[in-house]
């Protein structure tokens, strides 16, 4: 009777685990992993040792570029690893890196002009506006239109409109006129902070105090600081709302 009951119990434990799990598909192999993970941790569950394609863990590196798709679901999705949940179903890669040439250039020899996207990124003018890239942005920003942006040389819309890019670059995976528009993003970031930035006093007298080594003994502490009271200082920050 005794052993009747306990086999109940560990049968009862065994449905509770089962039913908190689902099962997805990472690279084209099954497996089951917890239902409340992240695609980055459902992908370490199952066994897998992230040695690229893992930076922050908080959804601002954009080191974990993921595409899947759903059952059922002709669409393929986007998003990052570290931020996505898994689904029943799901079938996953991480991309840890997307092919791109990046252009070398001299920022104090450019202008905040249209020639300067020509001559960069020329690339950029064979945008379709079909609205690719702003679908396959997990950070939803609009893409597509801040490359219309920078064909019109609206340097400083394209710097705002890309402000919050964390340059993952699944816009120019999935863009059909293959541009790479986050690098585009950072070139007008770049022309806007060097040549368009309104004047702040507040950041001048601050970039003062840095250049003087005003904060180097600070910086020597932190440094020596065990990662634990690191983190716990970083988390218990104030944070502006």
């Amino acid at each position: 009777m005794e052993s009747d009951k306990q086999a109940s119990q560990e049968g009862g434990k065994r449905q509770r685990v089962q039913a908190n799990m689902v099962k997805v598909f990472i690279m084209g192999k099954p497996h089951v992993v917890p239902e409340h993970a992240t695609i980055m941790r459902a992908i370490e569950h199952a066994g897998h040792q992230i040695i690229r394609g893992a930076g922050c863990r908080e959804g601002f590196c954009g080191a974990c570029a993921t595409i899947y798709r759903l059952p059922g679901d002709f669409k393929l999705y986007t998003g990052l690893a570290c931020t996505t949940l898994v689904k029943e179903g799901m079938s996953l890669t991480m991309i840890p890196s997307v092919p791109m040439e990046k252009t070398v250039y001299d920022l104090e020899k450019l202008k905040p002009n249209v020639n300067t996207i020509l001559e960069v990124y020329p690339v950029t003018f064979r945008c379709v506006a079909c609205g690719t890239c702003t679908k396959a942005c997990p950070q939803k920003l609009p893409v597509m239109d801040y490359i219309q942006a920078a064909m019109r040389g609206d340097i400083a819309a394209v710097a705002d409109m890309s402000f919050d890019c964390v340059a993952c670059g699944l816009c120019a995976l999935r863009c059909p006129a293959e541009l790479i528009q986050h690098e585009v993003g950072i070139l007008c970031k770049r022309l806007t902070g060097r040549y368009l930035r309104k004047e702040s006093k507040e950041l001048d007298d601050r970039l003062t105090e840095v250049r003087s080594r005003q904060y180097d003994a600070e910086y020597a502490e932190l440094m020596e600081m065990d990662t634990s009271v690191l983190s716990k200082l970083y988390y218990g920050r104030d944070i502006e709302p």
